[in-house]
């Protein structure tokens, strides 16, 4: 099994930054991509970043220039740095981690969310 855990959301005010985090935890052989999604109150869930093993960036178009996803390999954690924070952005924010564990299965693990409210 393998777990995922994000932190790192909160109340923040318009035009402030938050850096989220993503933590995966288990019997890990490889994470093929790190990704994060959101969902906003009464919205579908929407894919917002992807990152490969090899640190190569995807992003939504509407989060391009504001949002930067990154990962550590060695802590098996990935991140997003969230800048300049709209109202529009608040949601709850949930990550994937998609590769294979120790007995070479494939996993596809997501987390619990992490809450981030833009308000002033």
């Amino acid at each position: 099994q393998v777990q995922v855990v994000e932190s790192g959301g909160g109340l923040v005010q318009p035009g402030e930054s938050l850096r989220l985090s993503c933590a995966a935890s288990g019997s890990i052989f490889t994470i093929n991509a790190m990704a994060w999604y959101r969902q906003a109150p009464g919205k579908e869930r929407e894919w917002v970043a992807t990152i490969t093993s090899g640190g190569s960036p995807t992003y939504a178009d509407s989060v391009k220039g504001r949002f930067t996803i990154s990962r550590d390999n060695a802590k098996n954690t990935a991140y997003l740095q969230i800048n300049s924070l709209k109202p529009e952005d608040t949601a709850v924010y949930y990550c994937n981690a998609v590769g294979s564990t120790s007995l070479r299965r494939s996993f596809n693990s997501w987390g619990q969310g992490t809450q981030v409210m833009v308000s002033s």
